[in-house]
């Protein structure tokens, strides 16, 4: 069993940095991100438009559930079938789907909306990337590779929440579906490039008295593991509070559907690309300790600026410069905490250590979420802000101090002090 977070010296190693490598995981991860993108910042914003409460709003989160379950299903992705195979399944799925909601009449009512949303939501929420990024990636490589990972989801998420929001001002909703089918068919063209077998695949899990269902209880017993769990969630949570309500905020803020889907269209992809690149170097050039300090820092700095413009400073100037510094600074911070959750995967169980921990994010955004809907709705934006900015730096500081001290797993340590080394 693989500890140290090591990559095994095979032909998955040897391809770990190769271009073909980062080209399929631009592709996955800008294709995961861009309905989570339109359901997550877009739909909010037609929701507030049509009347919805703020806690309402946050409630629909119960649909992204398939996210934060995933990792009951990721040890059976890790014990059969290749990563192609199944990528190529949930990526036709997907389009598919988006495909089958263009032709459904959305404008009478939003039930079958949910429907598809929560569907889309099973197919998308994928163990398989995840966990071919973990195998592909070497610990030196995990910084730069996760900057690619954050950048072409946050693109993703972006061109959902900002693009698609635009086609549905012009197009409606068939348009909109029809664009998503597109671009998710677009997205596993690189996929074919894959080997058809299982060759290059790190080791099977051995064989394990426990069932697959549960397979992954082991995982999470492993030393370290559920103490990380926890400062993620803390590291997470403010941020994730604050950036919740972003859209129903520039609603309420009097912006109209293409003034709010330029500022979080066009400017917030530029953003994101400029946060993922900077979190990359400062992980690769600093070590993850102080990637983790200074995208925190820089993330909480940048949720203030929305404590002020809710305060009805600035004006429409600073809402843009919130939306920039928000996407820029949590792109640094997404990525060290990425990268750290890479550190704790063993690659004989990729996919499975990997989604465990990223479920644990899913999970707190959702219950940030409805906190957020909860205090927003009873106290008003001013107080969402504020409250967000000391649960994020306090997070920010619980997590830096709790590593320094050697809290979570032994891999991650090892990974810390090497990459601060060098």
């Amino acid at each position: 069993m693989t500890t140290s977070g090591k990559a095994p010296t095979s032909a998955v190693g040897t391809c770990a940095v190769g271009m073909g490598t980062f080209s399929i995981l631009t592709a996955l991860y800008f294709a995961q991100g861009l309905p989570f993108g339109f359901f997550t910042q877009a739909l909010p914003v037609v929701l507030r438009d049509s009347g919805f409460s703020l806690f309402a709003i946050s409630a629909t989160g119960i649909l992204f559930a398939p996210w934060a379950l995933k990792f009951l299903w990721a040890p059976v992705v890790d014990r059969y079938g290749t990563r192609r195979r199944w990528l190529l399944t949930l990526q036709l799925s997907s389009s598919a789907l988006a495909l089958g909601m263009a032709c459904l009449d959305l404008e009478s009512t939003l039930r079958w909306l949910f429907v598809g949303i929560a569907m889309m939501n099973v197919l998308s929420a994928d163990v398989a990337t995840d966990g071919l990024a973990v195998e592909r990636l070497g610990p030196r490589q995990r910084g730069p590779g996760n900057a690619i990972q954050v950048g072409a989801y946050r693109v993703g998420m972006i061109a959902g929440g900002g693009g698609l929001l635009y086609l549905f001002s012009i197009a409606g909703w068939r348009g909109l579906f029809v664009a998503m089918a597109i671009a998710l068919l677009a997205c596993t063209i690189p996929v074919w490039w894959l080997p058809r077998t299982g060759e290059s695949r790190a080791p099977r899990p051995a064989a394990s008295p426990a069932t697959t269902a549960v397979a992954w209880w082991s995982r999470l017993r492993r030393p370290g593991i559920v103490a990380l769990i926890l400062l993620i969630g803390a590291y997470k949570f403010g941020d994730s509070m604050g950036s919740s309500l972003i859209g129903p905020f520039l609603t309420d803020s009097g912006l109209s559907l293409s003034q709010i889907a330029l500022v979080k269209g066009v400017l917030s992809s530029l953003g994101a690309l400029a946060g993922a690149a900077a979190g990359g170097w400062v992980a690769y050039r600093y070590g993850r300790r102080s990637a983790l300090l200074i995208g925190g820092i820089w993330q909480t700095a940048s949720l203030g600026l929305y404590l002020a413009s809710s305060m009805e400073i600035g004006g429409f100037g600073l809402i843009v410069t919130a939306c920039l510094a928000e996407h820029v600074f949590g792109g640094v911070a997404t990525v060290a905490v990425f990268t750290v959750m890479m550190d704790a995967a063993e690659i004989a169980h990729a996919g499975s250590d990997y989604t465990l921990l990223a479920c644990s994010i899913v999970v707190v955004q959702g219950v940030a979420g409805l906190a957020a809907g909860l205090i927003g709705d009873l106290a008003g934006y001013p107080m969402l802000f504020a409250t967000s900015v000391v649960a994020s730096a306090i997070g920010c500081a619980v997590m830096v101090i709790a590593l320094d001290r050697g809290v979570g797993p032994a891999g991650v340590h090892a990974t810390l002090r090497a990459t601060s080394a060098t």
